[in-house]
């Protein structure tokens, strides 16, 4: 897909999972497009809860690394099953038919997540789309997640070798004076990016995250949040106007030192 859209680079940054990098990469070079290994970690930081932290270029094959993301997905997983099973107490209130943790696994392919559990009421004819699924479903019957500790998630991004990038910023907190407080104390902990191209803020926003970045010494990154079945997102350009020049890749690779392809 990112080959028919003249993509010049993606990134794989499945949620607590890297799975999936070895075969893109190995279908990237077939197809003429940079694979970037990455991931999305669910972290905590002061009374922010699942605030999520990227790691760009980071070493997938680390045992300790993929050990510990074995061990979150086993919570996840579990997390995924008792959510199913309020959704499902819903849709039965409802005259609705149930869905089922196997045909929810069949479409997780190894990282159980809500937007997986969102595809499948999709496909039962519970929901219109994956925005609608998490409004009627997903966020009334969610069952709390564990996080890792940002400055664990900071380091153990480092340890392998990453740059860490603060995602989608604006999903924190909307107020500018805290959000920007914040990422100064992010900085200083140790953060190397922030998303300033993403689908959840405005143009706006994206010229302010790009000042912040600026000012702090911080990479700018961006992406489409594009998971593989979203009716509104798609792949490279989000909801339609998205652009992520390749300049920032080539940020990245110079911050580590890495030789442009």
């Amino acid at each position: 897909m990112a080959a028919e859209k003249k993509l010049a680079a993606i990134a794989l940054a499945d949620h607590d999972a890297v799975d999936g990098i070895e075969e893109a990469r190995k279908t990237g070079a077939t197809e003429g497009v940079e694979v970037i290994p990455a991931v999305e970690l669910s972290v905590s930081f002061h009374a922010y809860h699942d605030v999520h932290l990227l790691g760009y270029f980071i070493d997938y094959r680390d045992e300790t690394f993929r050990g510990m993301l074995g061990a979150f997905r086993t919570r996840r997983d579990a997390r995924g099953k008792a959510i199913i099973d309020r959704i499902n107490d819903k849709l039965a209130s409802e005259t609705r038919s149930p869905i089922s943790l196997e045909e929810v696994l069949e479409g997780a392919e190894g990282a159980l997540g809500r937007p997986h559990i969102a595809r499948v009421l999709i496909a039962h004819g519970h929901a219109e789309n994956t925005q609608d699924a998490f409004q009627r479903y997903l966020v009334p019957c969610d069952v709390p997640k564990l996080f890792i500790p940002m400055q664990e998630a900071l380091d153990e991004v480092h340890r392998i070798g990453g740059l860490a990038v603060l995602a989608h910023p604006t999903s924190i907190t909307t107020e500018r004076p805290t959000l920007t407080a914040l990422i100064r104390e992010l900085a200083g902990m140790g953060l190397d990016g922030i998303e300033a191209f993403n689908n959840l803020g405005t143009e706006e926003d994206c010229r302010y995250l790009e000042r912040i970045a600026h000012d702090l010494d911080l990479l700018v990154t961006g992406g489409s949040d594009y998971h593989g079945f979203e009716s509104d997102i798609q792949m490279g350009v989000g909801r339609g106007s998205l652009s992520v020049p390749y300049r920032c890749v080539q940020h990245l690779k110079l911050r580590l030192n890495i030789a442009d392809t």
